[in-house]
C-alpha cells in the first residue's frame, strides 16, 4: 500500500484528472506509528535534507511533568485510559498526542507526538 499526499485523482464531477507526471519520492507518506505500551522500540527514518525522524513504535516509560513541583520525572506507563483520536486505541493500548495514560504517578495527558518525536512527554492530570 502506497501512502501519498497528492491531490485526489478525481475531479468534483467524478471524471479523472490527466496525470502530468508520476509520483515523486518527496510526496511519499508513511503509515502511522501506533505507539504501544511495551519495551522500547524505535525506527529511525530519513527525512528531506538528510534530517532524521524517530518513530516510537513502543515504550513503557514517560517523562511526566508535575505542575505543583514544576519537575519532570520518569514514570512507568501502566495502560491507556482514554484517547480522543480514536476510542478503539484504548483497547489496543495505542498512544497518540492527547491520550490519557495511567502511570505510577497517576493519570497523565500525552503532550508530545510519539510517532514524530520518539519520546512520550506527559502532564499530570488532577
Amino acid at each position: 500500500m502506497v501512502v501519498t499526499q497528492n491531490r485526489s485523482r478525481l475531479k468534483p464531477s467524478g471524471s479523472r484528472y490527466i496525470a502530468a507526471r508520476k509520483k515523486r519520492r518527496y510526496e511519499k507518506g508513511s503509515l502511522p506509528a501506533n505507539t504501544l505500551t511495551a519495551s522500547r522500540n524505535v525506527r529511525n527514518i530519513r527525512g528531506m535534507g538528510g534530517n532524521r525522524k524517530v518513530k516510537l513504535l513502543a515504550t513503557d516509560v514517560a517523562n511526566v511533568f508535575n505542575a505543583k513541583s514544576k519537575k519532570y520525572t520518569k514514570a512507568k506507563i501502566i495502560s491507556v485510559v482514554e484517547n480522543p483520536a480514536n476510542s478503539f486505541f484504548v483497547r489496543r493500548n495505542i498512544m497518540t498526542r492527547g491520550a490519557i495514560i495511567n502511570t505510577e504517578l497517576g493519570k497523565a495527558r500525552v503532550t508530545s507526538r510519539p510517532g514524530q518525536h520518539g519520546t512520550i512527554n506527559a502532564v499530570l492530570v488532577e
